[in-house]
């Protein structure tokens, strides 16, 4: 089973259960944990090969990687501590994570915050994974990570969201990045999947204005949506808002759970 950490509140029954992205680990929401917890339960959970579930069944770990098999090692987390719902947050590729949550198991999402979401990769994004598969067997993978890093976070402003997602990255393995790329590489069709399927659980995305590779798919799919869907465009931000803007991402976040209790 994954890794995870619980922070109990004990005066509130609601659960927030917080998913990092690719490369990243549960310590990346630092500028959540103290204030989340005064006003919910808070679970931490650490991906197949990152933070400390990097050695949790190894056998069962080679596996090749799919968005059902990573939702489903959630879910496990959440049926082992008796957790019948939850909120969840996600930034980067861990929203792609809970948008698969919800479509396999709706029943355990009460509502959902996505910040820097993903539901299209762009043609600049599909040139840099394109040019990742050539050289993703000759390249130190932090060479890569690096590359994506200033691609995805290139002005000055996001210096300190890029330094933290190249850090984090620095924990992985070669063996891990390279079966965490084979499926962010081979994404498009699950997630143009995803854009034809209207979610009817209330979801807020939480978006830098600079976040330009994945923005302008979102603001189509709320249009679409809007009966269940909120969008929040932070001005002058880049892709990992809640680190870049901690404050803004926490006081929206938080009010839209409180509205869905």
């Amino acid at each position: 089973m994954l890794n995870y950490t619980i922070h109990k509140n004990e005066n509130s029954t609601q659960w927030v259960t917080f998913i990092h992205g690719a490369g990243g680990s549960s310590s990346i929401w630092y500028k959540q944990l103290r204030v989340f917890q005064i006003n919910f339960n808070v679970l931490l959970i650490d991906l197949r090969g990152h933070g400390n579930s990097k050695n949790i069944n190894q056998s069962d770990f080679k596996k090749k990687y799919n968005f059902t098999l990573l939702s489903n090692d959630i879910v496990e987390v959440l049926h082992y501590l008796k957790i019948e719902k939850s909120h969840f947050v996600g930034i980067s590729l861990g929203t792609i994570l809970i948008r698969q949550l919800a479509e396999n198991h709706t029943s355990l999402l009460q509502s959902i915050i996505l910040g820097g979401a993903i539901l299209k990769m762009n043609f600049r994004s599909q040139i840099l994974m394109k040019l990742g598969t050539t050289f993703k067997y000759l390249l130190p993978y932090m060479v890569l990570y690096k590359l994506f890093a200033f691609v995805i976070l290139p002005r000055k402003s996001h210096k300190q969201s890029r330094t933290l997602f190249i850090n984090e990255a620095k924990k992985l393995d070669q063996k891990e990045f390279i079966r965490w790329f084979k499926l962010t590489s081979g994404v498009n069709p699950i997630l143009k999947k995803f854009r034809n399927i209207q979610l009817r659980i209330p979801t807020l995305y939480i978006m830098g204005e600079e976040d330009y590779m994945f923005l302008p798919t979102i603001k189509k799919m709320v249009l679409q949506n809007s009966n269940f869907s909120k969008l929040i465009i932070i001005p002058e931000c880049g892709h990992i808002v809640n680190v870049q803007e901690a404050s803004i991402f926490n006081n929206e976040a938080i009010q839209f759970i409180k509205e869905h209790l």
